[in-house]
């Protein structure tokens, strides 16, 4: 996804590379207050904690705004001339929570006084609980049932390669946890990871000086609803890269939303550990992913949709019965993880493994200048054109200076992009090949190979799963 390729990434980048940059682990999020729109799943209350499994209120969607200097909960509701104002929402991903806000900037006040009372002072009634617990039970359910695996074997593969640590943890709630969601909780939670240091307040279009008065007016010294006792259990472990295989056998021949029958699909996602956004191989990783590239076997379009990446190249147009290639890149304050999802008919799914070990085992060789060139071309652009809408920038503020209290501006990245040579790509690939495999594998597994044989073909030369014979068939 395009982006900021800086620490903590621009969400252009963040979204291109579907990478999250975690600043602490086991659901401890930081926050800061973003601008992208939310999806329909994400809006009105208690939607947007069912979706993301964080306890926290939902401000309404709908909610008005005052030019009253110092709104409350019932004013904020109140009729009366208002000035011009979008929609309010929340934003959840792996590591943060992003409450927004879009209004005319004569009501700044008004918007961080409204911002304040929903971040700090949610009311947390029995109704509204009740409610996200119902949301999250049908999201559940929704899980299981949608044609697209892509969140689901996103889970699994963070599972497989952080066993039972930190963002290998799950991050949708547990069926059996549901009922056990209250007020108790929600505070507790909010107490321990809602505080100061873990917040960042971010404008676009505003007086830097006028929203550094608001923020000390409404947030500094603020009193929270859950009290001011200090934070007692904070999770600030590191993540351990273990690597691993997570299967789940599913019947995927009735996935179907419609009259037409759906292709009974096998999927596939293995990833390598990467690096951290911190570190300065993050942005040859950057490039390596967008050269990469990928997508859905029935994608029309140009070079602009990536229709000239190896996996586009290498996999789809050469091997019709392959459905998807698609690489994604993962990337965290500790650690990162390149993976690459498959999926094609059942019959054949140790063919698309063999061909993915293949394409892993490609990165570590001759790198083509022109490839490479079009990968961080395709990449600047990508940047550049995100970050001509205001929104984005607003979130690139914030997430940046959340991730590493600055904030790297365009030019700076492309310049980054731009020092990238074959050998960079060489040496971080090499050295992402040395570790240890995750797997994750959904759908009928009957001919999946082994973990064992995979992990050997990511260590040969060429790629190629070890031979098997069988007497009967």
């Amino acid at each position: 996804m395009p982006g900021s390729l800086t620490p903590g990434l621009v969400p252009p980048l963040a979204s291109q590379f579907t990478q999250e940059t975690r600043t602490r682990t086991r659901g401890s999020a930081r926050r800061s207050l973003c601008w992208r729109e939310p999806s329909a799943g994400q809006r009105g209350a208690g939607a947007g904690c069912a979706r993301c499994r964080l306890p926290v209120a939902t401000p309404r969607r709908e909610s008005p705004v005052r030019a009253d200097p110092d709104p409350r909960p019932s004013d904020v509701t109140s009729p009366g001339p208002r000035p011009p104002s979008g929609p309010v929402w929340l934003v959840f991903s792996r590591d943060t929570t992003m409450y927004a806000v879009s209004a005319d900037s004569k009501g700044l006040d008004t918007v961080v006084g409204l911002l304040a009372d929903v971040v700090l002072h949610p009311r947390l009634t029995e109704e509204e609980i009740e409610m996200a617990r119902m949301a999250v039970q049908f999201e559940l359910e929704d899980l299981s049932m949608r044609p697209d695996p892509e969140p689901l074997l996103t889970e699994m593969i963070h599972e497989a390669a952080y066993r039972e640590n930190t963002v290998g943890l799950h991050r949708f709630c547990p069926a059996e946890n549901i009922a056990k969601i209250d007020r108790d909780v929600l505070h507790s939670y909010l107490r321990n990871y809602y505080t100061p240091d873990r917040m960042v307040l971010a404008g676009v279009g505003i007086e830097h000086d006028h929203l550094v008065e608001c923020a000390r007016k409404y947030l500094l010294g603020a009193r929270p609803a859950w009290g001011s006792g200090a934070a007692v259990d904070v999770d600030r472990s590191v993540a351990q890269y273990t690597g691993g295989v997570v299967k789940l056998e599913r019947d995927m021949s009735k996935v179907s939303l419609g009259p037409a029958p759906f292709p009974e699909l096998t999927h596939i996602m293995i990833g390598l550990e990467s690096c951290s956004f911190l570190e300065a191989d993050f942005i040859p990783f950057a490039v390596l992913n967008m050269m990469m590239g990928g997508g859905g076997s029935f994608s029309a379009g140009g070079p602009g949709k990536g229709m000239f990446t190896r996996l586009y190249l290498n996999v789809l147009n050469r091997h019709h019965w392959m459905y998807n290639a698609t690489a994604y890149h993962h990337s965290y304050e500790d650690t990162g993880l390149l993976c690459i999802h498959a999926s094609a008919d059942p019959r054949q799914v140790r063919e698309m493994v063999e061909i993915i070990t293949k394409e892993f085992i490609l990165m570590g060789g001759t790198v083509d200048v022109v490839e490479l060139e079009r990968a961080k071309t395709q990449l600047m652009s990508m940047l550049m054109m995100n970050l001509e809408a205001r929104p984005v920038i607003f979130e690139d503020v914030g997430r940046q200076v959340l991730a590493t209290r600055s904030r790297k501006l365009p030019h700076e990245l492309c310049a980054l992009i731009r020092d990238v040579r074959p050998e960079d790509i060489r040496r971080v690939a090499s050295k992402m090949l040395r570790g240890k495999p995750a797997v994750a594998a959904l759908g009928d597994l009957s001919d999946l190979p082994s973990y064992e044989h995979i992990q050997a073909a990511l260590s040969s030369r060429d790629g190629r799963l070890p031979r098997t014979y069988r007497l009967f068939r």
